[in-house]
């Protein structure tokens, strides 16, 4: 492999510019989705897909060169899902503090800082875990999605089938005209619902309009989309009727409902989710003891001249430098935001062990169960209980103590999702015989990039869709978490406290009912967090992703391995991306027309018509779904 990496191109101008492009793009949408539904979907499939294509069609600067090669397309993957990790990472922590009301609008200079500082600390710090994760031990980490995406790539090298591209392309047209009918032309509506008074109780139903989480539920598969849906469940249809009284919203029984998951229910989720976030590390804590085991043998770096320049990585003093400058960075950031050298010199000291001790944990458990489930949220969930009270310890309160605890949080949670694509993608590369040291360039030119746009989209997002981030569009239901128990340490601590117990009781259940499950080897699991996820959420949003769950169901059939299961709903993985890229890029789009004045169009159709036009294009929107994701790319 390392003769063919000096004879194969792999990093050039071009690569970078569509990299960089993909970058922004994947990015950009995953801010929109994850402040939406509360998470994000993996860009490094659907990248290495158009990367391919794009280098096969579109030759840009060299027109008589020949198509790009499988080096070149793992690169552009490597670059467009730094992006998209970068976007979990940041849309997870900073709009706490518009929740919590420190800030009024995102301070574009420190966001950026934090999201690339966070990101480029989870690159630096879990390079010389390569050798350790990666060749060290390929027996024991199979790294699932790194392994699918190169089966992509190689499969991709050889047929070059356009249509890749036209199932890509297909699901943007449909995820952007939904959309844009929905949001601009007022053709359809953005939500179906129904609030009805029984006795003194409110019994409420609904959903949303949104091809996007459609395609969501169909990426998570049947058992997490259900467990959201169960959590929604518990919260809008047995949670409100409880713990409701109707007859104070007679009149508008539909009002009330909300005001009482507003109020109430959705607190019940806040509980659960801690419990699902301490779980989560528990659970992987023998991977944790075994990955600090592993890399505390790992330090005798003598052999690094041994191993073939093409695989090597980025050199050590390279490595030292820059995470030099990055923790300067930090520190100069939480000085900024608390005027406080004391509160900066504790935080900058806990998120450097708290950051390289979670790039370990999501680096490892990467290798385990794949990029997507890797317990991120556990992860920054345990940063800001450990930080919030070890500074209240301190005796720190008030804003200080909000702003610190969540800034660490922030570059904790940007550090490991960051390290976690890193690990994936450089085991991708491993196997099509990618140079780690040129991936390494590649995914620091992509955090930087995306980092520059996480501020201005959110910003854009939050003055320009109706009830901004924290309203009915955009719950961002981590921030909403991260933003209670900051409240919690430092705030008034006005927190409805009985909720919170309520949930973190449930949250306990459900651990003891998913242990019985594991015992009984049961295909199907009661993980905490989507329930809690699904609690804390507009019940709008659940239904949908219930839907694609089902059609993943349906399609993927009696396929038992997970092999089979990506090959039975790979057409439907990109049609999927194509959705959530559509809906999410007119999302911000449209964002953008509002704020330069242009109003919507909004047609202004009496509402049976509205009703029963978003009826009938919803009911062919799933069947379109449905048969275009059954219509497997291997026929």
């Amino acid at each position: 492999m390392s003769n063919n990496a000096n004879i194969i191109p792999e990093l050039n101008l071009r690569v970078i510019l569509i990299g960089v492009a993909l970058s922004i793009v994947m990015g950009s949408a995953n801010v929109y989705l994850g402040l939406k539904a509360g998470m994000t979907v993996s860009a490094s499939i659907p990248a290495a897909v158009i990367g391919m294509l794009v280098l096969k069609y579109i030759r840009i600067f060299n027109k008589n060169s020949e198509p790009g090669t499988i080096l070149e397309a793992n690169q552009i993957q490597t670059a467009a899902s730094a992006g998209e990790s970068l976007a979990a990472g940041i849309i997870f922590t900073m709009p706490a503090l518009i929740l919590i009301g420190i800030w009024q609008e995102f301070d574009m200079i420190l966001t950026t800082v934090i999201a690339f500082t966070g990101g480029l600390l989870g690159i630096l710090f879990m390079i010389p875990m390569r050798q350790v994760f990666i060749v060290s031990n390929e027996s024991n980490l199979k790294y699932p999605e790194g392994l699918a995406c190169a089966s992509v790539l190689e499969a991709g090298q050889e047929t070059g089938d356009p249509r890749h591209a036209l199932s890509i392309i297909k699901g943007i047209i449909i995820g952007a005209l939904f959309k844009g009918l929905i949001s601009f032309v007022g053709a359809l509506r953005g939500v179906l619902e129904i609030a009805v008074l029984n006795g003194n109780r409110i019994l409420f139903f609904g959903g949303d309009i949104s091809p996007a989480l459609l395609a969501v539920g169909f990426i998570v598969r049947l058992n997490v989309a259900a467990l959201i849906f169960i959590g929604g469940s518990l919260s809008w249809l047995i949670g409100i009727p409880l713990l409701g009284n109707g007859i104070e919203f007679a009149t508008n029984p539909l009002e009330g409902a909300w005001e009482i998951w507003s109020t109430k229910i959705r607190y019940v989720g806040v509980g659960a989710m801690v419990i699902g976030g301490i779980s989560s590390i528990y659970k992987v804590r023998k991977g944790l003891v075994d990955a600090i085991k592993i890399l505390r043998q790992s330090q005798d770096h003598s052999k690094e001249k041994t191993i073939p320049i093409d695989q090597r990585n980025i050199p050590p003093k390279a490595i030292n430098i820059l995470s030099l400058i990055a923790i300067v960075l930090v520190g100069g950031v939480y000085f900024y935001i608390t005027s406080n050298i004391a509160i900066a010199l504790v935080t900058t000291a806990i998120m450097i062990v708290m950051a390289f001790f979670f790039t370990a944990v999501a680096s490892y458990i990467v290798g385990l169960v794949g990029n997507s489930n890797s317990p991120v949220s556990g992860m920054t969930i345990t940063a800001v209980l450990f930080t919030g009270g070890l500074l209240y310890i301190f005796g720190f309160s008030g804003t200080e103590g909000m702003i610190a605890t969540l800034g660490v949080a922030a570059i904790v949670c940007c550090a490991a999702c960051t390290s976690g694509d890193v690990c994936n993608d450089l085991k991708t590369g491993q196997i099509v015989g990618a140079s780690p040291f040129r991936q390494q360039i590649m995914q620091i030119i992509g955090v930087g990039v995306a980092s520059l746009v996480m501020a201005p989209i959110m910003q854009l997002l939050h003055e320009n869709t109706p009830g901004g981030i924290g309203g009915r569009e955009l719950a961002a239901p981590q921030a909403g978490l991260f933003a209670s128990l900051a409240n919690g340490f430092f705030g008034d601590g006005n927190l409805p406290w009985d909720m919170v117990a309520i949930g973190a009781a449930l949250g306990i259940i459900l651990l003891i009912g998913d242990s019985f499950l594991e015992k009984n080897k049961s295909t199907f699991r009661l993980h905490v967090m989507p329930v809690a996820v699904g609690m804390y959420l507009p019940f709008g949003l659940s239904t949908p992703i219930l839907i694609g769950g089902l059609i993943a169901h349906f399609i993927n059939g009696k396929n038992k391995t997970d092999k089979e299961s990506d090959i039975a709903l790979q057409n439907g993985v990109l049609v999927s991306s194509g959705l959530i890229a559509g809906e999410s890029l007119m999302g911000i789009i449209l964002a953008f027309i509002a704020g330069a004045g242009i109003k919507a169009l909004n047609l202004s159709l009496e509402p049976v018509w509205t009703t029963a036009l978003t009826i009938t294009s919803v009911i062919i929107v799933i069947l379109w779904f449905y048969r275009e994701s059954k219509d497997s790319l291997n026929n």
